[in-house]
């Protein structure tokens, strides 16, 4: 059990602490859905923060945050169409950085699929088409082949409901459709079946425990019909996700946001105004609710029985005290859950560094490290400090 000695929160001694980033976030865009899109804030999704020239000097910083580090490679690159075999030079580039990682005591959480995918695999539909699974798998299995030494846990997919929402219903990543709802359910049974299959070939060639990572958050209606559409919200993105990707050793839960409908949903991208004038909390993204997480370990503890890690969690916002006054939070909730009983195993943080926020844009900012965008030289936070020292004594005082 989590004890909280004095004014210490501590943790189990097998807790794990760690960060998390995703390869097109971090790596200068190769021939992946992503390259080329226009981001919100202007930016057009091509160079991000050079973590390919900079791997080394990454892996010294990634080391300070833990003993896991969660993290996707570049299927475009390693395999330039269906079925082909991997680029040695790019197996060779990812290997030289795992390498490194684990020769200062780290693993990985290693992620087969996070928001992007190869141009050649878009075209043909991606996972709307049931047709492409196959291609998929091969390019899973090859990563086990390669990767699996330096993996400590699987993590089949990436928050699978909202790549589906966002790329079918919203229209806010590739391919950009909207309002097709039909599309983005066919798309997550698509997924929730190469789940299905991608475990058992996992289970074939490892024993690390295997998980998929579901986006959740607090939903809530300012009135009645804001009700109704929450209550559909929370049932579809959450629950329905969940059950489609049910065969798992462990639930990697990803939170960050509370959402309000009135029926229309309610952030700080496009209505900071609005929860200025009601003083609601809120980063450069989001209501800021920790509480929601509380209620989210609560309802997949009593649901499912399983272990549970944080796979994602943290704040858009480039005011570091803010960042610090979060993580608090945000780790009293997880210590209260596991007094409870709550099977949390571990707890990743978004993100190691400033990375390319997907549709927002890089000056949506989210690192414990700080990247400046023309120099691309990185600079430690003192939010990331004060995390690092979290990690290290597995605690921290109220």
């Amino acid at each position: 059990m989590s004890t909280k000695s004095g004014h210490q929160f501590s943790f189990p001694p097998n807790f794990f602490w760690g960060t998390s980033t995703a390869f097109a976030q971090v790596e200068t865009a190769s021939a992946h859905s992503w390259r080329g899109t226009k981001a919100l804030d202007g930016a057009i999704f091509e160079r991000t923060t050079d973590h390919e020239k900079h791997r080394l000097e990454d892996a010294d910083l990634i080391s300070r945050f833990g003993t896991i580090y969660r993290c996707s490679v570049d299927w475009a690159r390693l395999q330039t169409q269906a079925f082909a075999e991997f680029d040695q030079e790019v197996i060779r580039e990812y290997q030289e950085l795992f390498d490194k990682l684990e020769s200062i005591g780290m693993q990985l959480m290693f992620v087969f699929h996070h928001f992007a995918h190869p141009i050649w695999f878009e075209e043909k539909g991606a996972f709307s088409n049931e047709d492409n699974l196959p291609a998929f798998l091969d390019y899973a299995e090859k990563c086990i082949r390669y990767f699996g030494k330096y993996v400590g846990y699987w993590n089949t997919f990436n928050e699978p409901n909202v790549y589906a929402l966002n790329a079918y219903v919203l229209g806010n990543f590739p391919p950009k459709k909207k309002g097709k709802l039909w599309v983005a359910n066919r798309a997550l049974r698509n997924m929730g079946r190469a789940h299905d299959i991608l475990f058992h070939l996992i289970r074939q060639k490892s024993d690390a425990p295997i998980g998929i990572s579901l986006n959740t958050a607090s939903f809530k209606g300012t009135n009645l019909l804001g009700n109704l559409v929450a209550a559909y919200v929370r049932r579809w993105f959450i629950h329905r996700a969940a059950w489609t990707f049910d065969q798992v050793d462990f639930w990697g839960l990803s939170y960050y946001a509370h959402v309000l409908f009135n029926p229309f949903p309610i952030d700080a991208i496009s209505q900071k105004d609005f929860l200025e004038k009601n003083q609601l909390p809120h980063d450069d993204m989001w209501i800021y609710r920790p509480e929601g997480l509380a209620e989210i370990l609560e309802d997949f503890h009593e649901q499912f029985r399983k272990p549970i890690i944080i796979t994602e969690n943290g704040l858009c916002t480039s005011d570091q005290e803010k960042r610090i006054s979060a993580i608090k939070d945000y780790l009293e909730v997880c210590h209260a859950a596991i007094e409870k009983g709550i099977d949390l195993k571990g707890y990743i943080h978004w993100s190691t560094l400033d990375n390319f926020e997907w549709h927002l844009g890089p000056s949506y900012r989210f690192g414990l490290v700080e990247v400046n965008f023309d120099t691309m030289e990185r600079k430690m936070t003192k939010a990331g400090e004060f995390y690092e020292k979290i990690t290290r004594e597995n605690g921290f005082p109220s």
